[in-house]
Parts: structure tokens; C-alpha cells; sequence
């Protein structure tokens, strides 16, 4: 399990391994068809700033050769916001005095069909809180249920389960799982995260492993920037992960991700370290020439403006036209958002703009009549 290899990389070493980074180290990572992880932290250390053009070049390069011109559209819905967390960053945060909200079956079907006036989304990512009494892995599978007959392409962001309902869920038709560890950095894990399941490092650390073991299709991890201060090792940490989820889970496809924070309706925490556009670019390419098959998506947490420039650079999922409060889309536009959008345009205009720059948005690029090891199952 991963927690174990994490065990044996220290932080603070890898901190200054990134600092420590010279013009040479990057010129000799951006030479490379395959780079490792002592490669990725030159190519997001200081000492690559200046190299920003020639790493954009290899970005869009090894884009266009894995995706073409394509963006994939997805869309999230939260179906709850019911959550024993307390998060510290969070708008659900527990102690939140805000209405929560567990959407009926019949609330979630109508979000169904509200998202499909919208555009044609096939893509759907279904997202909770953490309550497992209320809202558990039953709950899910039924809404998974209720959603085959409007999406082809199911995923979920919900808590870390066990292997047993990850399994279960792919028979429901979920094809990926998506999890933020929010911060590599044990040390400090429990100061963002001070009480319910999602404290426990450990046990959020190693569900990447158990939705290997269950066989999920789609696996996407991510940071959340402005926890860390030192944002590129818990990137690098991230680099360190996926390689590892790579190699034993190598029928899998994945996906990354880091969000900047953005305002959430707990105000009392600041982040700590505020990532500029130009420092998510040169993450979001390092990422890409690290990695040139690994999906790299941007929520509609970022301004349009960045998003429509790095779609021709690296970027390949996107999502639109984004409610972040539980029933947004039809049953309570009007709830409290788990955190304030950037991106505000509509769907047809988040199209508009990628189609003006030669890019091809996807609403569908998967079936379950793609996985090979079901047919023959």
C-alpha cells in the first residue's frame, strides 16, 4: 500500500531537492523522452521559470500526440452535503450552521434531467460529504442507478471506501473514482482536517490501492492548493504516487488535478500560500512532459481565461457551467455552495470559446461497452 512507500520519502528532503534544482538539472529533464520524479522536481523547482516557453512547446507537443485537439466535458452534481468532517478549509464543514441536504431519488433523477438541458453531457461526476450513516455506499449505487439512462460515463467523489464497495459500485455502472488527498504532508494533515473519517491519513492515503484492487477504470487523485505552503512537494508527492499507482495498477487510467482554494462560507481559514497562473502553468506542463498519458483536468474553480489558454497546452477535461451546492442544477439553485466557482460562463459559451481556439469539446469518449474485461466476464 502506498502509505507504506510514503513512509520512506521525507518532506523536508524532498523540499530541498526541489530548491536545489539548477538550470542544468531542467535542461537535462526537458531532453528526455520519459523523466522521473527527480526530473519532474527540476521541471516545477524555481530554476525553470525561464524555460516556461520551451516547456509549453512540449506540452502542447505531447498533448496533441496522446489527445489531439480534444477537451472531455464533464459535469459535477452533489447529491448531499451531509458531512461529520471538519474540514477546516471546507463549506461543509460540520460545525457550518448552513441547511443539509440529502437529495431524494426522485430530487436526483430531476438534477438528471435538469444537466441534460443544459448541454449534452455524457460525462457525470456524482460528489457527497462524508456521512456514511446517512448517505453510504447504497445510496450511491442507486444513484448510480437512477443516472444510466441519462450519462454513459459515471464517476463519483465521494468518501474513501473499502475495496468491497468499490467493487460493488462498478457493477452499478461506475467507470472512476475521483479523490482529493488535499496534502501529502502527514505531519501536518491533521491540522486541516481535526476530526471524522477524513482525519485518517492513512486510511485516505491508501484508498487509491483499494480502487486499484477493485478494478476501477478511471482513477483520479489531486492537491489542494493553499494548504501547503510548499506546494510543489506535495505535487511532487503527488508525482510520486501516481507513478507507484502506475505500476501496480497498470490497466488503469488516471487523472490529476490541483485547484487552487477558492472561498468557501468558512472564512476563518486563509490559505497559505497563494499559487500564481503563471506557477500553475508551469506545474500543469511539468505534469504533462512528466506524464504524457495522464488526464489533466481543470475545474471550474479556475478564471476562464486561464482555462481557455491552457486547453491548447495540456489541459484535457474540463468541467462547465459547475453547481457546487447539492440539487444546484433544479431542486435548490438557491443552497450554499461548498465553495465559489471562478469560471461563471455557461456551458454553450465555455464551447464557443474552446471551439475559437481549434479545440474539439467531447461530451462522450466512454462506454461500458469499451471494457473489454466485462464483455468477457
Amino acid at each position: 500500500m502506498f502509505y507504506d512507500e510514503i513512509q520512506k520519502i521525507s518532506w523536508d528532503e524532498v523540499t530541498g531537492k526541489i530548491y536545489s534544482k539548477t538550470e542544468n538539472d531542467v535542461k537535462r529533464a526537458l531532453s528526455k523522452q520519459r523523466c522521473d520524479v527527480e526530473d519532474f522536481m527540476a521541471m516545477i523547482s524555481p530554476a525553470a521559470e525561464p524555460f516556461l516557453e520551451q516547456m509549453a512547446a512540449l506540452s502542447r507537443k505531447y498533448t496533441l500526440e496522446r489527445f489531439g485537439k480534444t477537451v472531455s466535458m464533464f459535469i459535477p452534481l452533489y447529491i448531499t452535503n451531509s458531512c461529520t468532517n471538519s474540514c477546516v478549509y471546507c463549506g461543509f464543514h460540520i460545525q457550518n450552521k448552513m441547511p443539509r441536504t440529502i437529495l431524494t431519488e426522485e430530487q436526483i433523477e430531476n438534477e438528471y434531467k435538469a444537466i441534460k438541458r443544459i448541454a449534452p453531457f455524457e460525462n457525470i461526476l456524482l460528489v457527497t460529504g462524508e456521512n456514511p450513516a446517512k448517505a453510504d455506499a447504497n445510496y450511491i449505487a442507486r444513484a448510480l442507478d437512477i443516472a444510466k439512462p441519462y450519462f454513459s460515463n459515471l464517476k463519483i467523489e465521494v468518501m474513501p471506501l473499502s475495496t468491497e464497495d468499490y467493487a460493488m459500485l462498478t457493477h452499478h455502472g461506475m467507470n472512476g473514482v475521483i479523490c482529493f488527498q488535499e496534502t501529502y504532508n502527514e505531519k501536518n494533515y491533521k491540522l486541516y482536517h481535526p476530526k471524522g473519517m477524513k482525519s485518517n491519513f492513512e486510511w485516505r492515503v491508501n484508498g487509491f490501492d483499494r480502487m486499484g484492487q477493485a478494478n476501477v477504470h478511471s482513477i483520479g487523485m489531486g492537491v489542494l492548493i493553499g494548504l501547503e505552503k510548499e506546494f510543489r512537494t506535495d505535487i511532487t508527492m503527488m508525482a510520486y504516487h501516481l507513478r507507484y499507482l502506475e505500476k501496480h495498477y497498470w490497466k488503469t487510467k488516471y487523472s490529476v488535478n490541483f485547484p487552487r482554494m477558492r472561498p468557501a462560507e468558512n472564512e476563518g481559514f486563509q490559505p497559505n500560500v497563494i499559487m500564481t497562473d503563471r506557477q500553475l502553468a508551469q506545474i500543469t506542463f511539468a505534469m504533462r512532459i512528466f506524464d504524457h498519458d495522464v488526464d489533466i483536468s481543470y475545474s471550474t474553480r479556475e478564471p476562464a481565461k486561464i482555462r481557455d489558454n491552457m486547453a491548447t497546452l495540456g489541459v484535457t477535461t474540463m468541467s462547465a457551467q459547475s453547481k457546487t451546492n447539492p440539487g444546484g442544477y433544479y431542486t435548490y439553485p438557491q443552497a450554499l455552495d461548498q465553495f465559489t466557482v471562478n469560471d461563471e460562463r455557461t456551458a454553450d459559451e465555455i464551447i464557443s470559446s474552446l471551439k475559437s481556439l481549434g479545440r474539439e469539446p467531447v461530451w462522450k469518449d466512454w462506454d461500458a461497452c469499451f471494457d473489454h474485461e466485462k464483455m468477457t466476464a
